[in-house]
């Protein structure tokens, strides 16, 4: 009968994989895109002041700056996505652990009823 219960979390689990792995890719993809962002923006600022336009100094507060603003966009991204999994209810390893720790002792549980 646990062996049931342990089937159904795993299914659960199962279930939710797909929007999960969806949310992973999204994920994966726009850190990409904010890497590339940043190779750009480096060999951008770095053509700048070998023209001579801008200040080797000024150059690396600009770089400095769109680092800041990078770290900053990526902390809300990884905000908007945990909201976004809380709201789906995608259950945590965590929660999955748990999970599989009580049934184990409802387990050890039974077992011993039925020795009784």
């Amino acid at each position: 009968m646990a062996k049931k219960a342990v089937k159904t979390v795993e299914e659960t689990v199962e279930e939710r994989s797909p929007l999960f792995e969806a949310a992973r890719k999204v994920l994966l993809a726009s850190m990409g895109a904010v890497a590339l962002t940043q190779e750009e923006a480096d060999k951008f600022v770095k053509k700048l002041v070998e023209r001579g336009e801008i200040a080797e100094k000024d150059a690396r507060k600009l770089l400095r700056e769109v680092q800041d603003k990078r770290k900053k966009g990526a902390s809300e991204l990884d905000k908007r996505l945990e909201e976004a999994l809380d709201r789906l209810s995608v259950p945590t390893k965590a929660d999955i652990e748990a999970l599989g720790e009580k049934i184990a002792a409802l387990t050890e549980k039974v077992d011993e009823l039925k020795k009784a």
